[in-house]
């Protein structure tokens, strides 16, 4: 080879390393500055809290938690290293091996078959880079795993690797996916955790276990093998696990406990203050929900509804096994649901809600989205209007048949729920025994007007119209209003606005100014009944509760003082039953989604919704979450015993008592105040036996 030879070969050795440093030169442009991986800092979390300190729910737009690698378990990094990369402690970046390895199953293929990037590419692809598909891209990664390697050591490296990958359904890194997926610390893995969350790197939400188990597992088992051949495990070891299904235990549940509070919650604040607040600004939520309560009510609507649809169910099958289905239980097949909402009366703080029997199914919530006809347990804000304008609990109207003219100008005949009639029934046993023709009567001596007006100022919200069906509760209200408004009667006629966000904390563990003005305004309470007609409305619905309708509830072991209502309308599709105590007022609202449906003759709020009730209150009370008070007896209140057949002041020869031989209650003024004109004098004749009975109930009486 001659000099001019040699002079030319140079040249173009040259050229092209200038060539080549040109395009190095054009490719390091721009890259990241490696400051930014010891900089680096997680996204930040919001988190719902429960009134007792516990996470109802975390929102993000990616979830990481940051451990160190001595708490990541060897299983795991070896798993991962025999799956994704094989030679990453004798590599200096990237593979040249590899990559040659690739290239040729590639070209034999003639398709991309075969990846080459290395633990140290992906976190630079992962950190610094787009997932473009371009020549260019790919040597940038390159160059950028090469200046990370030289930077860092290896186990710098895995543990940046580990804790930066994502892992599906939001988590990034080993400890979030740990969480999510087994509710575990990272540190408490099996080998058959570790391996499966190995499997997921190389496409997330096509092995996820929550959504695709199957693939899961076969992916999770391919892991296992990679280890047998790389010699990290035994074919023993191995085998064991592959004939076992893919074991989960999701953190808390996709929902967690409370779901459809929580999703009221969101709103609510994404409503207020944007949705920047839930996946950007990584605040504390505090709210009212107590878990205590919660898991009761849980546990109360899921029993009763399990058992309503076994009947529904069986029902529904045996109609379509018969030619002519039995009568008055013709029922369409579906899914009944279950709605319940406790409240803390003086403080509006909403204890517990269940919007529907599966969060998963079904995220609409009935007790603040369905408006449903209320029934009966509207009744007592048309005795609440008849008592704050002079009527008494021993007034009386007449049970008996009567038509009325619609608001569509036909006639309207109401009747009761057992279909039968009786006579001269005061208000007092109307409401307890839940008579339609005494409240239908009630409701026309005070006018329809005066009970819209006050459903409206105790608290329903929903627009009413004053027809004479609104005695048997014919306009749809909310769980959510018939609650609210309830509360009224427990906390002595002061009406609180119900509140399920009660802080807002933000990173820096203060509470911005801000935010609590705006929950401030959302905290509204005003008196809105007097205090005495709170107290007598009270008294009547004890009557439902402890003699009346409601009487199941202490069959069912419910001891503590409460009042109630049950609710129940045409072709039972509703079923309710409202009942409070001094501590707190709790709904249950039981039926179809399609008010078509009917739950089956003889399943009123009694049947249907009362059991749920009473189990959710008798944990409470069992649980001792509530404690035996009596409700207050207000200023201006006067008791005194009636007699059952003049309504007088009893004497001692009255034979049979007002309410139940109680002593009866008045807003005073209102209350009898002569003697009963007919047992004047001692029953004459008789036995000894009897004479000496009439002596001894004269002298319980004191004039």
């Amino acid at each position: 080879m001659n000099s001019r030879e040699i002079f030319i070969i140079l040249i173009i050795l040259f050229w092209g390393l200038g060539m080549l440093g040109g395009v190095l030169v054009h490719l390091q442009r721009d890259l990241p500055s490696l400051a930014q991986l010891e900089s680096y800092r997680p996204s930040l979390i919001t988190r719902i809290y429960s009134s007792d300190n516990q996470i109802l729910k975390e929102f993000y737009v990616q979830r990481r938690v940051l451990v160190p690698l001595e708490k990541i378990p060897p299983q795991l990094i070896q798993a991962v290293i025999d799956m994704e990369d094989r030679r990453f402690w004798n590599h200096w970046g990237i593979s040249l091996r590899d990559i040659a390895r690739a290239l040729w199953i590639d070209l034999k293929a003639m398709r991309k078959v075969q990846g080459a990037s290395t633990l140290t590419q992906q976190l630079a692809r992962n950190l610094f880079l787009t997932l473009e598909q371009t020549m260019t891209r790919k040597m940038r990664e390159m160059l950028v795993a090469v200046r990370i390697e030289k930077t860092y050591s290896k186990e710098e490296i895995l543990e940046m690797y580990l804790n930066q990958q994502y892992l599906g359904h939001g988590a990034y890194g080993v400890q979030s996916a740990a969480q999510l997926y087994f509710s575990k610390n990272v540190e408490e893995l099996g080998l058959a955790e570790c391996a499966l969350i190995a499997g997921m790197l190389k496409a997330p939400h096509h092995y996820s276990p929550l959504d695709h188990p199957l693939r899961a597992q076969s992916r999770r088992n391919l892991v296992l093998d990679a280890m047998v051949r790389c010699g990290d495990i035994s074919s023993s070891e191995a085998d064991s696990i592959k004939k076992t299904p893919v074991q989960l235990d999701p953190h808390g549940g996709l929902e967690g406990e409370a779901p459809y509070f929580v999703e009221d919650v969101r709103r609510q604040l994404e409503d207020k203050f944007g949705s920047d607040l839930l996946y950007q600004e990584g605040v504390s939520i505090y709210t009212s929900l107590d878990l205590r309560h919660q898991r009761l009510a849980n546990q109360a609507i899921q029993n009763r509804l399990t058992s309503l649809q076994q009947r529904i169910d069986l029902l529904a099958q045996s109609e379509s096994d018969t030619e002519v289905p039995a009568e008055g239980d013709t029922i369409a097949p579906g899914i009944v649901q279950g709605a319940l909402l406790a409240i803390e009366p003086r403080s509006g703080h909403i204890k517990a809600m269940v919007g529907g029997r599966d969060f998963k199914e079904s995220q609409w919530n009935r007790t603040v989205q369905a408006r449903r006809q209320p029934g009966s347990a509207f009744k007592p804000f048309i005795y609440t209007a008849a008592i704050d304008n002079g009527y008494t609990t021993i007034t009386e109207m007449l049970d008996q048949p009567i038509v009325l003219m619609g608001g569509d100008g036909k006639e309207w005949r109401p009747r009761n729920y057992d279909r039968t009639f009786g006579g001269l029934t005061t208000l007092r046993d109307g409401i307890r025994r839940s008579r339609n023709l005494v409240t239908v009567r009630l409701l026309q001596k005070i006018g329809p007007q005066q009970a819209v007006f006050y459903a409206h100022r105790m608290g329903i919200q929903s627009p009413i119209s004053p027809v004479p069906s609104l005695a048997l509760g014919t306009e749809v209200v909310t769980l959510l209003e018939l609650v609210s408004a309830y509360a009224v009667l427990s906390n002595g006629g002061i009406w609180v606005r119900p509140v399920s966000i009660l802080r807002v904390i933000d990173r820096h563990g203060e509470e911005p100014d801000a935010y609590r003005r705006v929950l401030e305004q959302e905290r509204r309470e005003r008196e809105v009944l007097n205090v005495k007609t709170a107290y007598i409305m009270t008294n009547l619905l004890q009557s439902v509760i402890d003699r009346g309708t409601g009487i199941n509830a202490r069959y069912g072991g419910f001891r503590l003082p409460a009042a109630g209502k049950t609710g129940t309308t045409d072709d039972f599709t509703d079923a309710w039953f409202l009942g409070f105590t001094p501590e707190i007022v709790t709904g249950v609202w039981v039926g179809f989604d399609d008010p078509q449906h009917s739950l089956g003759d003889g399943q009123s709020g009694a049947i249907s919704a009362l059991p749920a009730w009473t189990e959710f209150m008798k944990g409470l009370q069992d649980s001792l979450l509530l404690t035996h008070q009596e409700f207050d007896v207000p200023d201006g209140i006067v008791k005194a015993k009636i007699c059952a057949e003049s309504k007088h002041l009893a004497t001692p020869y009255c034979p049979e008592l007002m309410n139940n031989g109680k002593e009866e209650v008045f807003i005073e003024g209102t209350e009898p105040t002569e003697p009963c004109p007919i047992h004047t004098t001692l029953v004459e004749g008789g036995s000894e036996e009897k004479k000496k009975k009439e002596r001894k109930k004269r002298e319980r009486f004191h004039f």
